[in-house]
């Protein structure tokens, strides 16, 4: 202890105080802070408080007594501010047996993170080691920090917006998007979510509708893991991406998106945390109750690792299910978040023993009505190493999920594989395979996800430049990421050295994805940088690559702004024209043509068209015409006249006709049109073209 400092001071009696809520909570009419930690196993619960300025040696300590501070398997107490001899953070050491055989891992000497914590702070000696191993880990371990009001964090609530009816979803890394140099944000700001405030009329002029962020609780910023997907603290935004109060900068951040008419959602992880296998470190759950926090394998020795991650959280559990619950109620009312993308939400589908429910799904059940009450979106990322549920297998029916199959689908179809022509066009009409509308169980158009790319896999640039992965730079001698990528490198791998008709036929067919993505029936997202054709230089699992390979070059805006242009426009036209992303299917709306005749779902075919028409929402007719073959293809245009079809776009001309300013489209002459190799045509009627031969 510091010279001059104050002894510790050791409470041996105080109130019960109250089981709820958990955490520590201040109680503003007595002065006190009320703890309550959730553990079945435990024996014996101490609860430390310490002084900012002196992390390793507690100033007060206070052991909870069963069973006076024990209600059910909730331990609790009551202590007065002027009792805590001076203490802004606080932990637990939690006491039972260590038993790995029977799931076990108590540890007294551990120092131990309070699950709701409402702040994390690091000591200087933190060290991630030191918490791998046996032994005390005093000043090495996170600490939670003890709020007041008056402290900045009697957080208000901040309301939403109106959501979207068809959102464009652009999927961000807070720190990736401005760390770079070159992305032109005031230096002190750069990777914050200050930093972004400064970016957001570059995503006006882009037309994005919601920014998804990746992760932004506050994780171990010892793991190693640049993307954010080892959660340590679930109440707290990571101070690394803040200049100052990372609460306060956060809820800045999503009212001057709210102010930009922009939507904020949170790719969240509930499914692991960052203490890994049982190798990994001792921060908090796996000390404070393992066998209720964890899915364990049969062993109870070993983890259940359906995440990949080295554990998974018991989610099917009161204790698992309040954490999510309470977690998002605190980012929705008091953050201001809009919605929640949920990485591997199939876990939730999971009993309190890892099995899968037959039916319902309980905790998704009450995140579904929590959304309702809080007007949140949810999305769902509806697999995970253990089962898969995209569509209807997924038991939250109201929910949006991210569409992996339409990812492949209209990969492999502009790549070139055999007999996608179906699958193509299953995937533009609004993938109804997966997201029927029967009158029994009756899915919208939007709760599709459709996308391309995300930040794990290939980015647009890197899936039409590579045809193997590059993932060196990883450490993991290549091994790590995904095999299948359904990508073509148009006949050259890797930027260095690529001819100059492979570049442009990399152009077009960039172009070719875009256009698909926004022409869909679904809601589209966008990764960050495809819009530019920023490369990760063909890694497709850059995880943990916290430099200038993730971090988006902002000179390629300048170097691709003829492809960024065409971004922009085929944004501005799907919000143009509502008939695209409409509320129900297109059902009698679209016709389906062949290039000269009726479609063909052949191996053979790589070619086929649409008629959507606008007429039932005053919006025009649409056209499009889709060759992803090697050889040219003529297309009969099966409606109207050419006097009432004007061309939009062509993905084989260079800029600026690639697509048209609004207003300036030309007007077709004749009702053929050689659609080239591997590009895609739009038209638009003058009116409403109602007849067709």
């Amino acid at each position: 202890m510091k010279t001059g400092q104050p002894p510790q001071k050791i409470l041996d009696d105080f109130p019960a105080g109250k089981p709820w809520p958990f955490g520590a909570t201040w109680i503003a009419s007595e002065k006190a802070f009320n703890f309550a930690l959730f553990s079945r196993h435990a024996t014996r619960v101490i609860l430390l408080g310490y002084r900012e300025d002196e992390a390793v040696t507690p100033c007060f300590t206070f052991e909870l007594q069963h069973p006076a501070h024990k209600s059910g398997n909730i331990w609790h107490c009551r202590i007065p501010l002027e009792a805590l001899n001076g203490a802004a953070l606080y932990a637990y050491r939690v006491d039972g047996p260590f038993d790995p055989r029977r799931g076990h891992r108590f540890d007294a000497q551990k120092i131990l993170l309070d699950p709701y914590a409402p702040e994390v702070f690091f000591p200087p000696g933190f060290s991630r080691r030191a918490c791998e191993l046996r032994g005390p880990t005093d000043g090495k371990a996170p600490l939670g920090v003890l709020l007041r009001p008056h402290d900045g964090h009697g957080l208000g609530d901040i309301g939403h917006l109106p959501h979207a009816p068809d959102p464009i979803i652009y999927e961000l890394h807070v720190k990736g998007f401005t760390a770079n140099p070159n992305s032109g944000v005031t230096p002190s700001k750069r990777g914050t979510f200050a930093g972004l405030i400064e970016k957001i009329p570059y995503l006006q002029e882009l037309g994005i509708t919601v920014a998804e962020l990746l992760p932004v609780h506050q994780f171990d910023p010892q793991e190693g893991s640049y993307w954010g997907y080892m959660t340590l603290n679930f109440f707290s935004p990571h101070r690394q991406y803040a200049t100052g109060d990372a609460f306060d900068e956060f809820r800045d951040m999503i009212e001057a998106f709210h102010a930009a008419g922009i939507e904020v959602w949170l790719d969240v992880v509930y499914n692991h945390t960052s203490e890994g296998d049982e190798r990994g470190p001792t921060y908090s759950f796996c000390g404070i109750d393992n066998k209720s926090y964890y899915l364990l394998a049969r062993d109870q020795r070993h983890y259940l690792n359906d995440t990949g991650c080295g554990n998974t959280l018991r989610t099917g559990h009161p204790s698992g299910r309040a954490l999510v619950l309470e977690s998002l109620r605190f980012w929705a009312r008091k953050m201001g978040v809009d919605g929640f993308r949920f990485d591997l939400a199939s876990i939730f589908s999971r009993s309190e023993n890892g099995t899968m429910h037959s039916g319902d799904a309980p905790l998704i059940m009450e995140i579904s009505y929590l959304a309702r009450l809080l007007d949140v979106r949810l999305v769902a990322e509806a697999w995970d190493i253990g089962s898969y549920q995209l569509g209807r297998a997924f038991p939250g029916l109201d929910w949006t999920q991210w569409n992996g199959q339409f990812r492949d689908d209209i990969r492999a179809f502009v790549k070139g594989d055999p007999g996608k022509v179906g699958a193509a066009m299953q995937r533009l009409y609004g993938s109804d395979d997966l997201f029927p509308d029967h009158l029994y169980q009756t899915y919208r158009p939007h709760q599709s996800i459709n996308f391309i790319t995300a930040h794990d896999g290939f980015c647009l640039h890197d899936l039409v430049a590579y045809n193997e992965k590059h993932n060196e730079a990883n450490g993991h001698e290549n091994t790590d990421g995904s095999d299948y990528n359904l990508s073509w490198n148009c006949g050259h791998e890797g930027e260095e050295g690529a001819p100059v008709e492979v570049l442009a036929l990399r152009q077009k067919q960039a172009r070719n994805f875009c256009a698909l993505l926004l022409l869909a029936q679904g809601s589209p997202m966008i990764v960050a940088g495809d819009e530019f054709l920023h490369t990760l230089h063909g890694n497709n699992n850059p995880y943990n690559q916290d430099n200038l390979t993730s971090w988006l070059d902002w000179d390629r805006l300048e170097q691709h702004r003829e492809f960024f242009r065409f971004f922009k426009h085929m944004i501005a036209f799907r919000k143009a024209h509502p008939s695209i992303g409409r509320a129900i299917f297109w059902r009698h709306d679209v016709s389906w043509y062949g290039p000269e005749g009726p479609v063909d779902v052949g191996p053979e075919s790589h070619a086929f068209a649409y008629c959507l028409h606008g007429a039932s929402l005053g919006d025009n007719d649409l056209y499009v015409m889709i060759n992803a073959h090697w050889e040219e293809r003529a297309f009969e245009i099966r409606e109207g006249e050419p006097s009432e079809w004007r061309r939009v776009a062509d993905t084989s001309l260079a800029s600026p006709h690639d697509i048209s300013e609004p207003g300036g489209e030309p007007t077709l002459a004749t009702l053929t049109y050689p659609v080239a190799p591997r590009s895609i045509v739009i038209l638009k009627s003058t009116s409403s073209v109602l007849h067709s031969d």
